[in-house]
């Protein structure tokens, strides 16, 4: 396992409570990737544990928004969590974050999906975890590498997806399938193609750039990534899409592939939250729709549409504290029971 350098500091753009306790945990995949984790445990459950070392609790793991590090959204999520009573890890995935992984700032949703399977065996195994409760949270880019998960890991017994894109189906047919062609397809091909030949030309793989220095003047959804990312809000020096963005060939191995093919499949418990005035509500309520279709599992499965919340709002819970936490905890209550 490649032994990482983590930060030992508190550098989240959330504040530690003091019930939560916290540590640094490594993992490795099934690539043989190493991933970085910061595990929230609640003091009173780490009081039991110390007493009674056999005591056992359910756990979550929780990852995303695409492009982002655990020291972001999905930190707050595991925070939260842990503060309500569950073992939380945080992860950061493959190639990004303090995450191992080269080249750097690249996806996969065949690793990225391990990823969440590598976090499952990790707590799987932790001595203090119930292995037959344990759950998912996946943000944004994640939720749909977690209903991934959870199509095809019999471990995750409930699933909570947030504010979540379906990154395969944005990849292969632009935004609100407004590029859904042969033509525009291959004309994506040839610029990944032509990427791929200038990377390899010049030894290291360029960089696609990511928000503006300044906030995009067009109102819009933009405007809204740009008011977390790059605002004391939610930036993070490690942060892809707080600084310089993915790989520019990075959308590759998207472009061809079905992320979500048999969520249909999943019989375990599924939560999907998206914000009512959210530019990517489309892909929820797609994957929420799809999944049920033909599915005789379909009494433990949810839409929860927030009124008035945007797509970023459920990324910390905007002015508005949009993100519904009592609904988690009591989803996961009941699911990890």
């Amino acid at each position: 396992m490649e032994i990482l350098k983590l930060d030992s500091y508190w550098d989240k753009t959330f504040k530690l409570d003091e019930s939560v306790s916290h540590k640094k945990v490594t993992f490795t995949n099934h690539f043989g990737i190493t991933l970085a984790a910061d595990m929230y445990m609640p003091k009173e459950i780490l009081k039991q544990v110390q007493d009674d070392s056999t005591k056992k609790f359910p756990a979550i793991a929780v990852s995303g928004p695409f492009g982002a590090v655990k020291e972001q959204s999905s930190g707050l999520y595991a925070h939260e969590m842990a503060k309500r009573g569950f073992i939380t890890i945080a992860f950061d995935p493959s190639f990004c974050g303090e995450s191992d992984g080269n080249v750097r700032y690249v996806n996969s949703p065949d690793i990225n999906t391990e990823d969440f399977q590598a976090a499952v065996d990790f707590l799987s195994v932790h001595p203090n975890v119930d292995s037959e409760k344990i759950g998912i949270i996946g943000i944004c880019g994640w939720g749909g590498m977690a209903l991934n998960a959870a199509a095809i890991d019999t471990r995750i017994k409930a699933t909570a997806v947030m504010t979540m894109y379906d990154m395969t189906r944005i990849a292969a047919n632009g935004y609100f399938d407004s590029e859904d062609s042969e033509q525009a397809r291959y004309e994506q091909r040839v610029a990944l193609s032509k990427q791929r030949t200038e990377d390899y030309k010049n030894g290291s793989y360029k960089n696609g750039g990511g928000l503006p220095d300044e906030r995009p003047s067009e109102e819009g959804f933009f405007q809204q990534y740009w008011d977390y990312y790059k605002t004391e809000r939610g930036y993070h020096p490690r942060s892809l899409n707080s600084n310089m963005g993915w790989n520019a060939s990075a959308g590759t191995s998207l472009l061809n592939n079905k992320l979500l093919s048999y969520t249909n499949e999943i019989r375990n418990a599924v939560l999907v939250v998206h914000g009512e005035k959210a530019h990517s509500r489309y892909f929820g309520e797609t994957a929420f729709n799809n999944m049920i279709k033909d599915n005789k599992y379909t009494s433990n499965k949810e839409l929860m549409i927030i009124p008035n919340a945007t797509h970023c709002d459920l990324y910390d819970g905007g002015k508005g504290n949009f993100i519904p936490w009592e609904k988690l905890q009591n989803f996961f209550e009941s699911n990890l029971k």
